[in-house]
């Protein structure tokens, strides 16, 4: 029976040190060397501060003034802001795009709240977006735009929603067609490993691109 605990009690300690401290010092060596970029939250950097992540999307919003020109506060005090149109905006997010409190929208494809919801992503787009797309009507406006992600804070859009707002931004910023397209093609990913999903826009590195490109 001593010997039994005894065993057992080496066993658990070997085990902790092993799994618990050896491991993962070892795999966090081998990622610093490997992927010192990815394994830090692949972050962005600007100015010398972290502004970003190429993985989580940003909530790109300016705050909505009154008529003194200052910023209104909703009933519990919280600033009320709106999508910022100098920027793409990412997918709806039902988290606010906290990276804290990761989930997607727990509604049934039959309840009323979907319906709702949905409905008011896409006024809310259209409303965004129809001044540079005037032709643009529900039945036009992406999946993707109107939908949470699983996680609700994917960064990336369809290349069909970053055409859409593409006009917005070149209209809001004075760029070219041409210059806001290529800007889209260098912030595009491609499938995974080469086959699968569909090549999505990161919302995120892309707006950090434009913000360079201002400068």
């Amino acid at each position: 029976m001593r010997k039994d605990l005894i065993r057992s009690s080496v066993a658990i300690v070997a085990l902790t040190v092993m799994l618990g401290l050896v491991y993962p010092l070892v795999m966090t060596g081998i990622a610093q060397v490997a992927f010192p970029g990815k394994s830090d939250g692949s972050l962005i950097r600007s100015g010398g501060k972290v502004t970003g992540s190429t993985l989580l999307a940003q909530p790109w919003q300016r705050p909505v003034l009154d008529r003194a020109g200052r910023p209104k506060k909703d009933a519990d005090g919280n600033p009320v802001t709106e999508p910022d149109p100098k920027y793409f905006q990412p997918r709806p997010s039902a988290t606010g795009y906290s990276a804290s409190v990761t989930f997607f929208g727990n509604h049934g494809p039959n309840q009323t709240s979907t319906r709702d919801l949905t409905h008011q992503n896409i006024e809310a787009y259209i409303s965004l977006e129809k001044p540079y797309n005037p032709g643009l009507v529900a039945a036009k406006v992406p999946v993707d735009a109107a939908t949470f992600s699983a996680s609700g804070v994917d960064p990336d859009i369809s290349r069909t929603n970053a055409g859409i707002q593409a006009r917005r931004i070149a209209a809001v910023r004075h760029l070219s067609p041409d210059r806001v397209a290529h800007l889209i093609a260098q912030n595009t990913d491609g499938r995974g490993l080469g086959i699968f999903g569909e090549r999505g826009v990161n919302t995120t590195t892309l707006n950090h691109a434009l913000d360079q490109e201002a400068r």
